[in-house]
This record gives C-alpha cells, sequence and structure tokens, in this order.
C-alpha cells in the first residue's frame, strides 16, 4: 500500500441552505469555531469548511459547504447538490418570507441531489424570541410533509447548533453505508472569484 493510499479519507458532503441573510455561515461559524460573529458577509456563491469526523471506526473528511441564498447564485450553487450527502436546509423565525421559500428550496433538493440525500430543517435565529413571527408548530408541521428532522436553533447562543449538526452528519453517514460508500477526496476546482476556502474546523 503506497502513502497516499494510506492517507486517503472518505468524504462526506454536506450543503447548508436557505434564502439570504437567514444565518447559515454564522451557524457553521458557530458550529465550526463556537463563536458568534456580526461581522459576517453574506457569502457569494460558495464557502466550505473541512473537518474529520470518526464514524464506526472510520475517519471521514467531511465538507460543509456555504451556499449564498440570492436568486442570482442559484445556477451556481445547483451544482453542489451532485454528490452531496446531507442538506440543511435553513429559515429565520423571525422573517416570514424565509420560511415561505422553505418549498422552493426542498424542490431544488428533490431536482439536483441524490434521492437517498438526508436533509433536516433548521429554524434559526430562536434567541430573537419577542420578534418572532413563525411558531414550532409550523415548523413541525413542515417536516411531516419532507419527511425530515426539525430543530430549532440559535447561531448566536449556540443552542442546538452542534445537536442538528451532528444529527445531519450522522444520518448522512448511515445512508451512504447503505447505498454506497463516500467518495474518496479529489482536488477542488474553483471558479474565479465564486469560491473561496475557509479555513479547518
Amino acid at each position: 500500500m503506497t502513502q497516499k493510499e494510506k492517507t486517503t479519507k472518505p468524504l462526506l458532503k454536506m450543503l447548508l441552505i436557505g434564502n439570504s441573510q437567514v444565518g447559515k455561515s454564522c451557524l457553521l461559524k458557530m458550529f465550526c469555531d463556537h463563536e458568534f460573529s456580526f461581522d459576517v458577509i453574506s457569502t457569494v456563491g460558495v464557502d466550505f469548511r473541512n473537518m474529520e469526523r470518526e464514524f464506526d471506526g472510520e475517519t471521514v473528511k467531511v465538507q460543509i459547504w456555504d451556499t449564498a441564498g440570492q436568486e442570482k447564485f442559484r445556477t451556481i450553487t445547483s451544482n453542489y447538490y451532485r454528490n452531496a450527502q446531507g442538506v440543511a436546509v435553513i429559515y429565520d423565525v423571525t422573517n416570514e418570507a424565509s420560511f415561505n421559500q422553505v418549498n422552493v428550496w426542498f424542490e431544488e433538493i428533490k431536482k439536483n441531489a441524490p434521492e437517498y440525500i438526508s436533509t433536516v430543517l433548521l429554524g434559526n435565529k430562536v434567541d430573537l424570541e419577542d420578534e418572532r413571527v413563525i411558531t414550532k408548530e409550523q415548523g413541525e408541521n413542515l417536516t411531516k410533509q419532507y419527511n425530515c428532522q426539525y430543530f430549532e436553533v440559535s447561531a448566536k447562543s449556540g443552542v442546538n447548533v452542534e445537536t442538528a449538526f451532528n444529527t445531519l452528519m450522522d444520518s448522512s453517514y448511515e445512508k451512504f453505508k447503505k447505498f454506497g460508500k463516500p467518495k474518496t477526496t479529489t482536488p477542488l476546482k474553483f471558479q474565479k472569484g465564486k469560491e473561496k476556502k475557509k479555513s479547518i474546523c
């Protein structure tokens, strides 16, 4: 066995999708860095973070892709559903428009992702309880329609963030064991001005 074969790890790819300003980048920062920042700017195209996780004694490389929510970037981000194993659909509990778009994002998953993909629905910004316009019951009702798990989270306080991300990773890996092992990592190709590699989390 060559040194390259020894160091090559399976790859698990996850996506964060949802309208702009729902807090996707802040959730990813909280999960990876355990901190919140008001200075996070809107994602342009696609960003990602790397980490390693052990499943059943096997070390797996996990890439979590943070996609732009603006309509003009849909043609770019739609390409990243292919070969993904997990998707988190995120809305803002203080923003009714972002909740109303959840069905559009699930249609994107249906159209572009493998049919065995794992999904979770996340209602973000529950720390802003006084500004909430979407109830927990409304979020839970959507999960019945799309057959996925639901978590109310806060990128600011960190509530339920680790639980939600770990649940999605575990579910994604379990399905991948059933439908096929994760592909090995390959060099990533970037479109100039569209993607930027983030630090390891």
